[in-house]
């Protein structure tokens, strides 16, 4: 890998991560300005600078006018590591594109105070979605702040931090030799999920408050549990599920959600946050707890009394983006349904598939009754089958208030909900809708985008007309989750030609048998934690993009080119391996199991699931044999045999049988050291 500037005093070798480095001065006790200055500057931790900097406040030959400019500027680093609001210099950024630290240009202090600058700035741009999604805008900002950094690591040489800033990786401090006969899958996922716990334990060790905060603020904290899905989920942690069990309730105990549903008017995408993200991990957690069941079931009556109405075509259907639990905004720009209403009955949604409800089935069938006429329909030249991301009420019209039907103009901030949106939510709320129901219908308008996104594949058009099925074949989202759980549950071979193209290496691996995909998938996440410890923890100022920073450099950002060997860290790739989820797992879930056991030396990949089956293999990297039990999610009610297989004799190791009652089941397991095991759970016929 080149140098990233030729002034930069350091050696680079990537993944070998070789660095030259000059030792730091000794001691807080330096004869000269400048080298307080230069001590302050080349040290990675915050904390340290802070001591050295107070040590230069008391250095008696401090020039007097420095004085209050180190004060102010020590307060401004005290806020930095201290305060609960870890995004709190945001609004001064995004107002005047730069952050006042009470320094002058021509202070030799100022150098320093760049070092939060351009931190501030990059947080703000991977933080803010509209700084974000439009590329012109992250290179504009981006460039200043490489060029802030690039002269920075030019004065501070040694100042790994900056240079983790410019793309060059910051070493692990820890690392993971593979356990004889473990296969490459199997070291891969147990890197990055014990390199995922390492890191959750930091934020709660590190940043979670008394009242049960993580610095973000609660629409933002809330949704950290997505990306903790591995971990949270997967397994069973007793530190962790307690944190998120008190994490959930101290949000919900807040006066704004003492209805179970906020009470502050904002768009859905907003207002749904703080319930479905607290309570949906709490469902799948402890789905037959009273506590979260009332919880869940409070939904019902806010969708059915409150939040939808039947239309002027007679068919159910939100009333508008904007609402509460107690109130609900008509302003007609607004009184759009969209597809991220799904958020806000996302717990319900999981309820109802873990219980049959059948008052929920007629409530949700009525619902999506709704959205199929509406993607079945030809309207303002919207193609028939697609789904709108919103529809207009009362007249049941597709889009909104806007001049075409893709841009609804519902909501301030456009790009929220033009079209594709959060389509994932309601294509796989649909195919839900049809797993519970038997309803063909709801899969009507699935296979129709579809067939529109593979003739756009087949016949790809450089510059369609926007609106046109062309030009949502270019830009479908949020389909092919949907399109899996169909192929997984009836054995359809319809989509494979879709389901191919997708970037979901698992996926591959369950239905065409891409082992070198999955295992490359693996490996890269297993990289992208190994490095850049900092991005993930102690540099994050957005807790809702907790893993977003190697992204600056693997998508044109701080570079107007990806750097070659750089990672994104995907969450989603070992929630799957690990649980047999062919999707994202927030809506209409297939999870099939849960390892009842600390997310440590331990690594499983389920190979089949569905309702009469599981196969899934596992390996304990520890030197002694594991006990634990498994929890089972899918199995309708029969009668099983439940296999434990060792894979290099082709001997069971135990053999026993389940009755399912067709609710959650549980089986005992040991997981022998450092032997490749099969679990086969086959229904007895």
């Amino acid at each position: 890998m080149k140098s990233l500037n030729r002034q930069l005093l350091f050696l680079v070798v990537f993944h070998g991560v070789l660095l030259i480095q000059i030792p730091l001065p000794a001691g807080h006790d330096y004869e000269t300005l400048e080298a307080w200055i230069e001590a302050a500057g080349n040290d990675d931790s915050d904390e340290i600078r802070l001591d050295i900097l107070n040590g230069l406040h008391q250095w008696a030959n401090l020039p007097a006018e420095l004085c209050p400019q180190l004060e102010r500027f020590i307060s401004e680093i005290e806020t930095w590591l201290y305060s609960g609001d870890l995004p709190g210099f945001r609004s001064q950024i995004q107002k005047t594109g730069t952050y006042d630290f009470g320094v002058p240009e021509d202070s030799p202090l100022f150098p320093l105070t760049q070092i939060y600058e351009a931190r501030m700035l990059t947080w703000t741009v991977l933080g803010r979605g509209t700084w974000w999604s439009l590329p012109e805008n992250r290179l504009k900002i981006l460039a200043r702040v490489r060029q802030m950094n690039e002269n920075l690591v030019v004065q501070f040489p040694r100042n790994r931090l900056l240079r983790m800033y410019l793309g060059e990786p910051y070493p692990p401090d820890k690392t993971y030799a593979p356990a004889p006969g473990a296969p490459a899958w199997a070291v891969y996922q147990r890197e990055g999920v014990e390199r995922l716990a390492d890191i959750i334990e930091w934020w709660i060790d590190n940043r979670l408050r008394e009242n049960g905060e993580y610095g973000g603020g609660w629409g933002d904290d809330c949704e950290m549990w997505r990306l903790w899905m591995p971990v949270l989920i997967a397994f069973e942690d007793p530190k962790i599920l307690k944190t998120q069990e008190f994490f959930s309730r101290a949000l919900l105990s807040q006066p704004h959600m003492s209805n179970g549903y906020t009470s502050k008017i904002n768009d859905v995408e907003h207002t749904a946050e703080d319930s479905a993200d607290t309570i949906t991990p709490m469902m799948m957690l402890k789905g037959e707890d009273p506590y979260w069941v009332q919880y869940a079931q409070l939904f019902t009556g806010y969708m059915r009394d409150l939040w939808t109405g039947r239309n002027e075509r007679g068919l159910l259907q939100f009333r508008s983006t904007y609402f509460t639990s107690s109130e609900i905004d008509l302003t007609p720009r607004k009184a759009c349904a969209t597809v991220y209403e799904a958020r806000a009955v996302q717990p319900v949604l999981l309820y109802w598939l873990r219980t049959g409800d059948p008052d929920l089935t007629d409530l949700f069938s009525a619902w999506l009754d709704g959205w199929v006429d509406a993607a079945m329909r030809a309207e303002r030249g919207k193609p028939v089958g697609i789904i709108p991301s919103a529809v207009h009420w009362p007249d049941g019209t597709v889009g909104g208030l806007g001049k075409h039907w893709w841009k609804p103009e519902n909501y301030t901030d456009d790009p929220l909900y033009v079209w594709p949106s959060a389509m994932y939510m309601m294509t796989q709320s649909l195919v839900q809708g049809w797993h519970m129901t038997g309803n063909e219908n709801y899969l009507e308008p699935i296979k129709a985008m579809a067939r529109i996104r593979q003739e756009y594949l087949d016949n790809p058009v450089s510059d369609p007309e926007p609106g046109s099925a062309a030009w949502c074949g270019m830009r479908m989202g949020g389909l092919i989750p949907a399109l899996a759980k169909i192929r997984m549950l009836n054995g359809t071979r319809e989509f494979d030609r879709l389901i191919r193209t997708d970037n979901n290496s698992y996926t591959r691996y369950r239905f065409f048998n891409d082992t070198a995909g999955l295992e490359t998938a693996l490996r890269n996440t297993a990289e992208a934690f190994r490095y850049n410890w900092p991005g993930y923890t102690s540099e994050v100022r957005f807790t809702d993009r907790l893993t977003r920073f190697p992204r600056l450099f693997t998508i044109p950002a701080m570079y107007e080119k990806s750097l070659a060997g750089v990672y994104v860290p995907n969450t989603y790739v070992l929630f799957s391996t690990l649980t047999g989820e062919p999707g994202d797992g927030g809506y209409f879930p297939l999870n099939a199991v849960r390892w009842l056991t600390p997310p440590r030396n331990f690594a499983a990949l389920v190979e089949e699931s569905g309702a009469d089956r599981l196969k899934a293999e596992f390996f304990h990297f520890g030197t002694e044999p594991r006990e634990f039990e498994v929890e089972l999610y899918l199995l309708e009610k029969g009668r099983y045999n439940v296999s434990v297989m060792d894979l290099e004799t082709g001997h069971a190791i135990e053999e026993s049988q389940l009755v399912s009652f067709g609710k959650t089941n549980r089986i005992a397991l040991k997981a022998l050291p450092r032997k490749r095991c099969q679990l086969i759970i086959e229904q007895l016929r």
